[in-house]
């Protein structure tokens, strides 16, 4: 494995540590009943995709307007 993929990896595991601890664990135990923690769980999980998606877009469009960006701040 080359050192990139390391890095992001490691920034990966990072970050659902993270949310684990940051979103996940507090919304589950905010409820007493099981299908409130599974909900909870789930509606949790369904915003961390989200988040995903949103950076992915960004990253692609990044990825895609490339050049017209260098050119408007370089």
């Amino acid at each position: 494995m080359s050192a990139e993929v390391m890095i992001f990896a490691g920034a990966g595991l990072i970050t659902l540590i993270a949310f684990t601890t940051l979103i996940l664990v507090p919304a589950i135990g905010s409820f007493s009943r099981g299908w409130e923690k599974a909900t909870a769980a789930a509606l949790s999980l369904i915003v961390l995709v989200a988040l995903v998606a949103v950076g992915l877009a960004i990253g692609v469009a990044i990825v895609y307007y490339w050049d017209e960006l260098t050119t408007l701040f370089g």
